[in-house]
């Protein structure tokens, strides 16, 4: 009989220690399903990112490659066109279809799609849709933005702080952890010249644009949000070169 009491059931001290032992277990199941959650959520923001900045770095690749595209060969004073006003001759034609280079900014040219008689062909004229677009960093709501035949500005990459949450999945960030060219400035784009020399033009000297051939893309972006798994955003810098073949041709 006394065998039978001590077997029929668990000390108070066994029974605490089994509930602490238990609540041990389930508190560790809990935080490790937790931070599955935030390391998924943080690898989903930043394909997110990685699928936008990509896109939008070949769309951006495509179109600045297509610089002084000028199919019929007209003549500079004839076919490029005062890009603040998309309309009349350019004052610089000898900058063909790069008519305003930067860091933080390019504007191109191409004759890739007429009207009149030749329908949307090349017609030897730049007024088109499309045929003249514009590339510029706003600082103020870390977006880049984008213009086509001196139309307004549209958010390309990025929408800034005041942006409709889920808008956007990143912000850029050149101006204060992206890339600098060789003088040390904050830069988007870098142009280097056929020997490889990297070429400065700035919005106050442009002289130097007739001699680019290639153009370095870089983008410093951050995370919309930040990641639930460190509490920060996450950074990255992606980058492409393009070859400015058409601009090389008289």
């Amino acid at each position: 009989m006394k065998n039978l009491r001590r077997a029929g059931g668990f000390t108070l001290v066994e029974l605490m220690l089994a509930l602490f032992v238990g609540g041990v277990l389930m508190a560790a199941v809990y935080w490790t399903m937790i931070s599955g959650q935030r390391s998924s959520a943080g690898i989903e923001r930043k394909v997110a990112a990685q699928q936008d900045v990509r896109a939008a770095l070949e769309i951006m690749a495509t179109e600045i490659g297509m610089a002084s595209y000028n199919p019929f060969f007209a003549l500079p004073s004839q076919i490029w066109v005062n890009p603040a006003t998309c309309s009349g001759g350019s004052p610089n034609p000898l900058y063909k279809g790069i008519q305003a280079a930067g860091p933080m900014g390019i504007t191109v040219e191409m004759d890739i799609a007429g009207g009149g008689a030749n329908g949307m062909q090349e017609d030897g004229t730049i007024s088109a849709p499309n045929e003249i677009i514009a590339y510029a960093y706003d600082a103020t709501n870390q977006t880049i933005t984008r213009s086509t035949n001196c139309g307004p500005a549209a958010s390309f990459l990025g929408g800034g702080p005041n942006a409709a949450q889920g808008t956007k999945t990143v912000n850029l960030i050149n101006s204060t952890a992206g890339t600098n060219n060789g003088n040390g400035v904050a830069a988007i784009f870098r142009y280097y010249d056929s020997a490889g020399n990297e070429l400065y033009p700035t919005n106050t000297d442009m002289t130097s644009i007739p001699n680019i051939r290639r153009i370095d893309i870089a983008l410093a972006v951050q995370t919309e949000d930040k990641d639930p798994s460190t509490n920060a955003f996450r950074q990255m810098i992606y980058s492409t070169s393009v070859l400015a073949r058409n601009h090389g041709l008289n």
